[in-house]
């Protein structure tokens, strides 16, 4: 199974929201091999990579990989480097010959397609989490916007 996130950058955690990811994986992952594909940006995707972190301390067969959205040479030395510490993989999409202002954009798309699961964070109509969303939307996955619970 391949799950990935989106989600405003602008996110702050609650523990009712950590809570509520978490059971999400338990339920929807459980004890099968997972792959989750993290972006790496913005406070959202910090709160996605925390959980998975958690979660994959009881969950051997799940692994963290960071797609990036760049690949240049400084982009490896400055930030890749660092946060090869963290994931247990990072993978550049096919996306070298879009517009490196899209890079993200192309990114999140790609990371959509990849996956069986969107778990997102999305309560504003504008921005690039809003974009994936509605791309998941669109390509039909499995969506599920933790944004809701906070308007219950």
């Amino acid at each position: 199974m391949v799950v990935t996130f989106c989600g405003h950058s602008s996110f702050i955690k609650t523990p009712r929201l950590e809570e509520e990811l978490l059971r999400l994986l338990e339920e929807r992952v459980g004890e099968a091999p997972a792959d989750f594909l993290l972006g790496g940006y913005g406070g959202f995707d910090a709160f996605a990579y925390q959980c998975c972190k958690q979660y994959q301390k009881e969950h051997s067969k799940t692994k963290l990989i960071l797609v990036t959205p760049y690949m240049t040479e400084s982009y490896q030395i400055n930030r890749l480097s660092y946060e090869q510490g963290f994931y247990d993989g990072i993978v550049y999409p096919p996306i070298e010959d879009k517009p490196k202002r899209f890079a993200i954009l192309y990114r999140n798309q790609w990371m959509v397609e990849a996956a069986d699961l969107v778990i997102a964070y999305v309560q504003y109509s504008c921005g690039g989490a809003y974009q994936t969303y509605r791309y998941a939307q669109r390509k039909k996955r499995v969506l599920i916007n933790l944004a809701e619970l906070d308007s219950r």
